[in-house]
């Protein structure tokens, strides 16, 4: 049921929607402060930073992070899910991906996350999770939504801050992009008919996030990730309308304004415009920048790369609040095996580069880390746990200030 246009105005116009530590969604810890003279207080702590990762991978597969596994599920040499789905047949994909579902994430995952300091997922899916979007023409493995409520659960329970992200768009928002869930010639999204499905897409999940107690700690929804930057179209009738269409959903269910979600925007530093265009006012968005040094034009130094980092700064032309989505330890694809930036040898180094990189984001809203697991032997370069592991990233983010003088 649809809210009257009227509702929706009203709603509209006194939406705060909510972020994580307006909730006290980040618990409190007690620490004892000195005051001199061996006395001390004690006085409630309450960190105000999303420090996230990205579970790549387990909703939307991109092969190269994870051939390993790839290759158990029988996709080896295919290029995309809608390829193995093609490849393996309909109910041999859906078995080879629910156990893939079953394995990528798990509790013991999100355990460790909370053990870390990690206190918010960015998860990325594609619109085929509703499965009545999908076409007959179209092949994506089906049973992902069980999964998705499942996962929503084990981090709701742990307090852990979820970014639901509409990664994959109908018929491909980028050419070549496993990320998109298929290897497209064509980015045919950039169409009225296709941003229909996308906004069906945005509006199903709104209702299941605010009818399902599972989603109790989702409160961002990304309307599309790292679109193309040619379209025209993208910023006047997309984006502005999946504001519209999400908000509309919310109206219709009733949701208090501090209860609606944060809708998400890729940042106009992306390069495909401002969406601030369309959302002049609106103080219940966030924006999205993707922050990768290694296709930069950065000088191919050491010193140069810690210095780029510490400087950093984004967010203009009223982007804010703003959080880096999408950043990682990898160098430019010339460098990275060379001696001086092999991952093995130069562990201090790449220590001091993820202080540097966290410190820059954390003057924003936060960040969240690509990916928190990788299948690349010893390169932990794309991977929070496999870094955790190496003794690269300290279990505790609070070490990033003491790792690189910025």
């Amino acid at each position: 049921m649809r809210g009257s246009l009227l509702s929706l105005l009203t709603f509209t116009s006194a939406v705060s929607a909510w972020l994580p530590a307006e909730r006290g969604l980040f618990q409190s810890e007690a620490r004892s402060l000195s005051i001199g003279q061996g006395r001390s207080i004690t006085k409630r702590f309450t960190p105000s930073k999303i420090r996230g990762v990205n579970l790549g991978s387990l909703f939307i597969v991109e092969p190269w992070m994870m051939s390993e596994a790839w290759t158990n599920m029988g996709c080896g040499d295919q290029k995309s899910e809608f390829d193995c789905v093609l490849k393996l047949g309909q109910d041999g994909a859906d078995a080879a991906f629910k156990q893939h579902w079953d394995t990528w994430i798990t509790e013991e995952d999100l355990d460790r996350m909370k053990e870390w300091g990690i206190n918010a997922i960015r998860v990325p899916v594609g619109y085929w999770m509703v499965e009545e979007l999908v076409d007959p023409s179209e092949h994506f493995p089906r049973g992902g939504l069980a999964y998705l409520d499942r996962l929503a659960e084990w981090a709701a329970s742990r307090d852990i801050y979820i970014n639901l992200d509409l990664h994959g768009a109908p018929y491909s928002q980028e050419i070549h992009q496993p990320f998109t869930g298929q290897y497209s010639e064509e980015a045919g999204f950039y169409q009225t008919s296709q941003y229909e499905r996308a906004y069906t897409f945005l509006q199903k999940m709104t209702q299941r996030i605010h009818t399902t107690p599972a989603y109790r700690t989702t409160g961002m929804l990304e309307v599309l990730n790292e679109p193309q930057r040619t379209h025209d179209s993208l910023i006047p009738e997309y984006y502005a309308t999946a504001y519209t269409k999400i908000r509309e959903t919310e109206a219709s269910l009733s949701v208090p304004a501090d209860s609606a979600l944060t809708i998400q925007y890729m940042a106009e530093s992306w390069g495909a415009g401002n969406p601030r265009a369309v959302l002049q006012g609106k103080n219940d968005v966030a924006f999205d920048d993707h922050r990768y040094l290694k296709w930069a034009p950065v000088e191919q130094s050491k010193p140069s790369y810690i210095a780029t980092s510490c400087a950093d700064t984004f967010g203009g032309n009223d982007n804010s609040p703003i959080v880096v989505g999408e950043w990682s330890l990898a160098v430019d694809s010339n460098q990275e095996s060379n001696p001086e930036w092999e991952p093995q040898g130069n562990k201090d180094w790449y220590k001091q580069w993820w202080g540097a990189q966290v410190q820059a984001y954390e003057k924003g809203l936060g960040w969240f880390f690509w990916s928190w697991k990788v299948q690349l032997g010893e390169d932990y370069r794309w991977g929070y746990r496999n870094a955790v592991e190496a003794g690269v990233i300290p279990q505790n983010p609070d070490e990033a200030a003491g790792l690189a003088r910025c």
